[in-house]
C-alpha cells in the first residue's frame, strides 16, 4: 500500500512539474475573489495546461529587493509612474507581444511594459449633491470654497501622483497658483483611493479625486446613476496599467504565453467588470453597457516616464507649499 501511494504521489508531482508552474506577482485588488485575477487563472489554465499561481502584495519594492532571486515569473499592475525605475533595474525582459490589438487613446510603442488596461483621473461628483459641476478645470479653481473635495496624497498615492502631474500638465509654471485656489475646497487629503472614496459615498464631500471609470461601478453594481465623472475640456491624465516578463524566469515559454495571452479577448473581457478599468486591447462596441455610457475626455494629458521622473518632486512641492499655507 505504500509503495502504491508513493508511487500514485510521484506521477502527480511529475505531471504537475510536466505542465509547469508559472507565478505572478499582482496587487492585492487584482487577485482578491472580487478581482479578475480568479477567473483569467480558470481561463489561462485551461488552455496552457499548468498551474498559474498569484502572489498578492507589493509589486516593484518586491522585485528590486529580491532581485535575480525572484520567483516571480510576470509581474502585472505596474503603472507608467514606477517604469523608468523598474526598466533601469535590468530584470525585465521584451515581452514580444504584437501591440496592433491596442485600443489605447495614445500610441503605445514600448517593447518591455504590456498596458492591460487605462483609465483617467477625475472628479466624481453625485448629482444629488452638485447639480451644476465644474464645466472646466478653471471652473473648479473658481468654484465656491463651500465645495468639499476629497484627494489622496501624492507621496503615498498612485492617483494623488496622477493629479499633482495632471495639474502640471494643466497650468504649466501656474501649478502652485492653481493649488492655492484649490487648496481651501480641499477638506481631507487621505493616503490612499479606498478611503477618499469611502468619504465620497459617505456624504463626507461633494467631489472626489478618482477615475473616469469609477460611476461604471455604481451603474452596473448598484444601478446608480447619480455618479458622474466631470470632464474638463483642458484634458484628462492618462493612466495605465502593466504587465511586464522578467528576464530571468525559469519558464520563458510559459511567461510568453501569458503575455500573449493579456490581449486575447478573453483576458480584456475579465478586466472593465472585474478591475474597473478600460480594457487595453478591446473596441469599445464590446464594452458592457454600463461603460458605454460614461462620460470621457476627448482630450488625453500623458508625461513620458522621463518626463514623469523630471516633474515629479516640483509638482509635490507645489501642491505640498499651497496645502501647507
Amino acid at each position: 500500500m505504500k509503495a502504491l501511494t508513493f508511487a500514485a504521489a510521484f506521477l502527480t508531482a511529475t505531471a504537475a512539474s510536466a505542465s509547469g508552474t508559472l507565478t505572478v506577482y499582482a496587487p492585492d485588488y487584482f487577485t482578491s475573489e472580487w478581482g479578475p485575477g480568479p477567473k483569467i487563472e480558470e481561463l489561462f489554465e485551461a488552455q496552457c495546461d499548468c498551474d498559474l499561481q498569484w502572489r498578492p502584495g507589493d509589486l516593484l519594492p518586491r522585485i528590486l529587493l529580491e532581485g535575480a532571486r525572484t520567483e516571480a515569473d510576470v509581474v502585472i499592475g505596474l503603472n507608467t509612474d514606477v517604469t523608468k525605475q523598474a526598466r533601469e533595474s535590468g530584470l525585465f525582459a521584451p515581452h514580444g507581444v504584437d501591440l496592433a490589438p491596442l485600443t489605447l487613446p495614445i500610441d503605445w510603442t514600448d517593447e518591455v511594459f504590456l498596458p492591460f488596461n487605462y483609465g483617467h483621473t477625475a472628479f466624481v461628483y453625485d448629482t444629488t449633491r452638485v447639480a451644476n459641476p465644474p464645466a472646466s478645470f478653471a471652473a473648479l479653481l473658481e468654484a465656491p470654497d463651500d465645495l468639499r473635495l476629497v484627494i489622496q496624497d501624492p507621496r503615498s498615492s498612485i492617483s494623488g501622483l496622477a493629479l499633482v502631474l495632471w495639474v502640471r500638465a494643466v497650468f504649466g509654471d501656474e501649478a502652485q497658483e492653481a493649488w492655492a485656489k484649490l487648496a481651501p475646497k480641499i477638506v481631507t487629503v487621505t493616503r490612499g483611493w479606498s478611503e477618499s472614496y469611502g468619504l465620497f459615498t459617505d456624504g463626507e464631500a461633494d467631489m472626489v479625486l478618482s477615475y473616469t471609470t469609477s460611476p461604471a461601478y455604481h451603474i452596473i453594481a448598484e444601478g446608480d446613476e447619480t455618479k458622474k465623472a466631470a470632464i474638463f475640456p483642458e484634458g484628462h491624465y492618462f493612466m495605465v496599467e502593466l504587465a511586464a516578463k522578467l528576464a530571468g524566469t525559469d519558464n520563458p515559454e510559459l511567461a510568453d504565453q501569458f503575455m500573449a495571452f493579456i490581449l486575447s479577448e478573453d483576458f480584456q473581457s475579465m478586466i472593465a467588470t472585474g478591475n474597473w478599468s478600460i480594457p487595453a486591447a478591446l473596441p469599445k462596441d464590446k464594452w458592457p453597457e454600463g461603460f458605454q455610457q460614461l462620460d470621457l475626455p476627448e482630450k488625453v494629458l500623458f508625461y513620458s516616464e522621463d518626463e514623469a521622473a523630471g516633474l515629479r518632486d516640483e509638482a509635490i512641492e507645489a501642491w505640498r507649499s499651497a496645502l501647507s499655507q
